[in-house]
């Protein structure tokens, strides 16, 4: 979970010049002079051997501080998946253009929204609990968000950190004034943290919460102290005229330091509106823009499906490693800060995605349809004897539709949902999940009246929702259910932003698949294969090697994930909280048949 010497010196030796930025954007780049920077004291501190040497003595003392029972128990920052977006235009107010991409983003995070804009002189922040209606629906609070630029944030719930005060985005008025958010999860939060509330650290930077997201904050401005006093030291140059310089710089140095995954938006004065993405890009970010009168104007987002609504077009993905900069009078700018290759996270396109984005240049939805014509392929071989494909709304209705199509079988819609319930897979406690089930879908006894069906869902992870379904499709009398999952079994935890922290909350964990179909009182299961995701992926971007399939595989694409990580991250934070998932029947033991349920514990 350490940089070593020799991967921060290969690091120095790929820093790529400046970027252009792609030629259907039409956009003049603004060329950066650039001078390697001197190595950041916080990077030069993960080469010193003796730094090494007591970080690991560290690590083992915090392992045999959880294994036997201390009180001092390893402390992780809570993952999340979250969406952000930022908009810089010429005139007029960024505000209301926010909350209409951060409703288009509403899937991504239902648990806090926050919003910062900016006229370049003042700075206005607004951030709590609540959907994005709730939090900005206040005609009188949205005529406070003046300013032109702006960046906002939705989080979804996380056991432990709902507080608005770790809602987004976070701020420290030194150097030059930054707001950030960010979606991912960094792996290596603590060691980082460390480092910032030691002497090593510039300022010796005090940190107001748990979030690994005030950490990344305080590592970046960290680095644009030093990208500072390099300067008055090394060329005595004036500082106020190498702003995005600094930041570039900084950008570079950060990228050395973080492990993890994140797609990062900031504020900073006298620079611009800022993204960067990590070398992985594991997690999604996306560049558009739009024509003005006075020139392009700009907007970045965790999908392009918050584009359409306020008129932005698709103009690309920010690259993994890469440092886009919006300066204050609307010129892009932009720079590779480390190499970058992708590897993005395979359950974006299955579960965390819309349908109508394009991420990383792969259409979600014609993803799913390959997902749904795999499947349907593996199901023929079964041998089944079926009579409706029905989906579980909604993300599984492109596989459906697919899968109908390829076996010749009616589709049907025979689950309505209340849309006015959240998403039981955020939400976080396994009981709420439980009742939350119960009122989020109806089945219609019309559709299943003594029809062997097919029911397709995008993924079955702790086996909640599916478990009731099947019994809402027996007592509205269905003869035959026969589930399909268009993912592979999820076993591991996903570390990169996900909340999927433990092993043991999983429905597959430790289970044969007939096992996982007797737990779900089904007829028959089926999973989609993992070389099928992939597949699918690389046909339709032949530019992507591979993904990020971690929670399938339990093979962590940063490299820095071994078994004593994911111990701790079971034993300690959310994970500790976490049990396996309770099997509630919605029938009467008499209506149940003889159907043997096993324990997923």
């Amino acid at each position: 979970m350490m940089l070593s010497g020799k991967s921060l010196a290969k690091g120095s030796a790929q820093r790529r010049s400046a970027v252009e930025v792609s030629a259907r954007a039409g956009t003049t780049t603004v060329r950066i002079a650039r001078t390697a920077p001197a190595p950041s004291h916080l990077a030069t501190t993960f080469c010193n051997a003796a730094a090494l040497k007591g970080k690991i003595a560290l690590g083992n003392a915090r392992m045999s501080r959880i294994v036997g029972g201390g009180a001092k128990a390893y402390k992780r920052v809570a993952p999340r998946m979250c969406g952000i977006i930022s908009i810089f235009k010429y005139e007029g107010q960024a505000n209301v253009e926010l909350y209409e991409g951060l409703l288009m983003l509403q899937h991504r995070g239902q648990d806090s929204a926050g919003m910062v804009t900016t006229d370049w002189q003042r700075f206005k922040e607004h951030k709590e609990n609540g959907l994005v209606k709730d939090v900005f629906g206040k005609q009188d609070l949205m005529d406070t968000m003046r300013g032109h630029c702006g960046i906002a944030h939705v989080r979804y719930p996380t056991a432990g950190s709902s507080s608005a005060q770790e809602a987004q985005p976070f701020f420290v008025n030194s150097p030059l004034g930054i707001y950030l958010i960010h979606n991912g999860n960094l792996t290596n939060t603590d060691e980082l943290r460390e480092l910032l509330n030691s002497s090593r650290s510039f300022f010796n930077r005090h940190l107001r919460t748990d979030s690994d997201s005030e950490v990344l904050l305080n590592i970046l401005a960290d680095e644009v102290h030093r990208a500072h006093q390099r300067c008055l030291q090394t060329t005595g140059c004036d500082p106020n005229k190498n702003k995005v310089n600094f930041l570039f710089e900084a950008g570079e140095m950060t990228m050395r330091l973080l492990k993890g995954a994140y797609s990062c938006l900031a504020l900073v004065k006298g620079v611009g509106m800022v993204g960067f993405r990590d070398p992985n890009g594991i997690r999604p970010l996306v560049l558009g823009k739009r024509s003005s009168p006075h020139g392009d104007e700009w907007c970045m987002a965790s999908e392009d499906c918050a584009f359409g609504p306020i008129g932005f077009e698709r103009v690309r993905d920010v690259n993994p490693g890469e440092m886009v900069i919006i300066t204050e009078d609307g010129k892009l700018i932009s720079r590779q800060c480390a190499q970058g290759t992708p590897n993005p996270c395979i359950f974006e396109y299955i579960y965390l995605a819309r349908p109508d984005s394009v991420l990383n240049g792969i259409c979600v939805y014609n993803f799913q349809l390959k997902l749904g014509t795999a499947l349907a392929n593996r199901i023929k071989q079964k041998g089944w004897d079926l009579d409706i494909v029905c989906p579980v709304p909604d993300g599984s209705r492109p596989a459906a539709i697919q899968i109908a199509a390829e076996l010749g079988l009616p589709y049907r819609e025979g689950l309505v949902k209340n849309r006015y319930v959240g998403r039981t897979f955020i939400m976080p406690d396994q009981r709420l999940r439980e009742m939350s089930v119960r009122r989020k879908l109806n089945a219609m006894p019309v559709v299943f009246e003594g029809k062997s069906v097919l029911l397709i869902d995008d993924s079955i992870v702790r086996g909640t929702t599916m478990t009731q379904i099947v019994d809402m499709l027996r007592k509205a009398g269905a003869r035959k259910v026969y589930l399909a999952s268009a993912s592979p079994p999820v076993v591991y935890p996903n570390v990169y932003g996900v909340d999927m922290p433990s092993r043991k909350e999983f429905v597959a964990n430790g289970l044969t698949i007939d096992q996982v179909c007797q737990v779900l009182r089904a007829d028959g299961l089926i999973y989609q294969e993992v070389d099928d995701l992939i597949t699918a992926g690389k046909e339709l971007n032949p530019d992507i090697k591979d993904f990020d399939a971690s929670c399938f595989t339990g093979k962590y694409v940063t490299g820095d994930i071994d078994e004593a990580y994911l111990q701790r991250l079971e034993m300690s934070g959310r994970g500790a909280n976490r049990r396996a998932t309770q099997k509630v029947s919605l029938i009467g033991a008499n209506e149940t048949q003889s159907r043997p349920l096993v324990a997923s514990a």
